[in-house]
């Protein structure tokens, strides 16, 4: 009893050690649950699963508010009291939120199987867990006495713009879920993840790069969320013809980072390499983003269809996940801040997930070629985070080494 109590009170300790814990779990059973799905659907080898809701929409749902937000909210309640120099979060207040939001992807896969009463219950679970974390945060924000809430600020907002989002899902209206997928990548997760990152690459290759110097314009820090809510807008109106007016600005500002913040140089240190990479996938992903809205404006054809999404979504934000996860736990947990390599190996097989995935959009492909294609990522990315929970989890409930 004595020894559970000790683990407890250590995996407790701290709140990015049970949001990345669970954030790490979710990242195998969300893609398990897929993979389980598209077998189903693409290889015949058992029907396809009847789930109480569609596949589609529970992939979109598990995806951008059952995994990354576990990551999100334990990086932020870790950092908020840094930047802002402000008090730390309360251990009750983020058990509290960890806990509903944990309870809430839980019913979740339970409720795809059995009931949507249960789903509806999950959602308010999830609701319950946002609304605790984001009034944990907003704490800390307004009691700092920092000149500087730049990037507290977006994120803030943004997570707020997050629980209206999931107010709509729970509300079982189509409109408001067709809302909340689309929010969820140009309202929440690419604002947050580049603010996140706007902050934290110079910080980082400062303390690495000779003679490096901070590249970090205020100007690109409000013009990226503000053209990612236009890009939002304009594809939920259906006008993705005209997206290319706000993705090549986008992409255009994100090459220029990348190029200021040193990439090359970057890659003598993997663990900081790391993060440039995946920011890297930013550029790409909106010049792919451009070229599919400049493509569908003169030629009428979606000719790269979820090309550029995967090119966001795994290339870029999964992949600065994994790099800033690893990065805060071996440095919150008294470890060297080094990426062995095993950690540089499950990386960079993390980047052929998202070239794979790219891969299986593109024109001319047939159908069995696609469906090699979607398994296969789908199965590489499990490995990745596999093997990445395999190495790290166990030091969530570690103590500090002397």
């Amino acid at each position: 009893m004595n020894n559970l109590v000790k683990w407890w009170k250590i995996f407790t300790s701290a709140p990015h050690r049970v949001f990345f814990f669970w954030g790490a779990i979710q990242s195998l059973l969300t893609v398990s649950w897929w993979i389980a799905d598209l077998a189903g659907r693409y290889t015949g080898l058992y029907a396809p699963i009847a789930w109480t809701m569609s596949s589609v929409d529970a992939h979109a749902f598990l995806m951008i508010y059952g995994f990354f937000p576990f990551f999100i909210f334990g990086f932020l309640m870790t950092t908020f009291p840094r930047w802002m120099n402000g008090e730390e979060v309360e251990r009750k207040a983020y058990l509290a939120a960890f806990l509903f939001l944990a309870s809430g992807s839980i019913m979740f896969y339970v409720g795809l199987f059995l009931s949507l009463i249960i789903l509806r219950i999950a959602y308010l679970l999830f609701l319950t867990g946002w609304g605790l974390g984001l009034y944990a945060l907003l704490r800390v924000y307004l009691r700092a006495k920092h000149p500087d809430k730049r990037h507290a600020t977006i994120t803030s907002v943004v997570l707020g713009f997050g629980w209206l989002l999931l107010a709509g899902i729970a509300s079982n209206n189509d409109l408001l879920i067709a809302i909340a997928k689309v929010g969820g990548i140009w309202l929440i997760l690419l604002p947050v993840f580049f603010a996140v990152s706007h902050r934290m690459i110079p910080f980082f290759s400062a303390n690495v790069i000779p003679d490096y110097k901070i590249v970090r314009p205020n100007w690109i820090l409000a013009v990226v969320p503000s053209l990612a809510l236009i890009h939002g807008f304009l594809e939920l109106v259906g006008w993705q013809a005209w997206t290319w007016m706000v993705d090549l600005p986008m992409a255009l500002s994100a090459i220029y980072l990348t190029c200021a913040w040193h990439l090359r140089d970057s890659l003598r240190v993997p663990i900081l390499g790391m993060l440039h990479i995946g920011f890297a996938w930013f550029g790409l992903a909106m010049a792919l983003y451009a070229l599919q809205s400049l493509i569908l404006c003169f030629t009428g054809q979606w000719l790269l269809a979820k090309a550029p999404l995967h090119a966001i979504t795994i290339g870029y934000f999964s992949s600065v996940l994994m790099a800033m996860a690893t990065r805060v736990t071996l440095g919150h947990s008294g470890r060297m801040l080094n990426a062995d390599r095993l950690t540089w190996g499950i990386f960079l097989a993390l980047q052929s997930v998202a070239i794979l995935r790219i891969f299986s959009e593109l024109p001319g492909l047939d159908f069995l070629s696609r469906t090699h294609f979607y398994l296969g990522s789908a199965l590489l990315w499990l490995l990745c985070f596999w093997i990445w929970a395999i190495k790290y989890l166990a030091i969530y409930w570690q103590d500090r080494p002397n």
